[in-house]
């Protein structure tokens, strides 16, 4: 998300930097000891993880259609990288579980309930788990973008369509989601517009910013 050309929040969640300068307005990330952790416990269910990390970028220990699929979205291109070898204070920006929808959904009901106290985990695609700092998702990074520039929560429009979007939905003066989101975004938006493959978030702008 942009407020100018200048500022950017990261998809991530984490970390809230302007461009041109490289100033950081938040930071909260986690760690490698942190990535060591969450990739022990895919091991342990059999699943995939990867990660983004500071010095590496996209990385995973082997390579699978989804971290391929991660590549393509962001356009980061994929290192085979051992999670063992990372320093325990290496910086990593988030970490994800990540494989096939049902055996995604057989792991989270197993996730021990420790892990939720110390992570903030969100399902972002129904093959994506994501685990961020505890004091990181996309309302607080929105929220302190907003504060920077001293622009009310009213005046405030988020759009989403998935778990990771729910906490910036929710603080939101316009919380909208779209025609394609999940039912747990739609029942807090204070708005629905169309899909994703209608222009929905155009839809959205022209009604609320542009009033058109």
């Amino acid at each position: 998300m942009t407020s100018n050309d200048d500022y950017v929040l990261s998809f991530n969640a984490s970390v809230v930097q302007q461009v041109k300068s490289g100033e950081i307005i938040r930071s909260q990330i986690l760690t490698g000891k942190d990535a060591k952790q969450v990739a022990k416990l895919a091991d342990l269910m059999e699943l995939n993880v990867h990660a983004f990390c500071a010095k590496r970028g996209l990385v995973t220990p082997a390579h699978n259609e989804y971290t391929d699929l991660e590549s393509r979205t962001n356009g980061e291109l994929i290192t085979l990288f051992d999670f063992n070898e990372f320093a325990d204070d290496d910086d990593i920006l988030k970490v994800m579980i990540i494989d096939q929808p049902e055996k995604l959904s057989a792991a989270i009901e197993k996730l021990p309930a420790e892990l939720y106290e110390q992570f903030t985990i969100l399902k972002s695609a129904p093959f994506f788990l994501e685990f961020l700092n505890k004091e990181s998702n996309k309302g607080i990074g929105v929220k302190a973008l907003a504060d920077y520039f001293s622009i009310p929560a009213e005046q405030v429009m988020c759009v989403g369509d998935a778990g990771n979007d729910y906490h910036m939905i929710k603080y939101a003066g316009m919380g909208v989601a779209m025609g394609n989101a999940t039912d747990d975004i739609k029942e807090i938006a204070d708005y629905i517009t169309l899909s994703n493959t209608e222009s929905g978030v155009a839809k959205a702008i022209q009604k609320f910013v542009l009033d058109v």
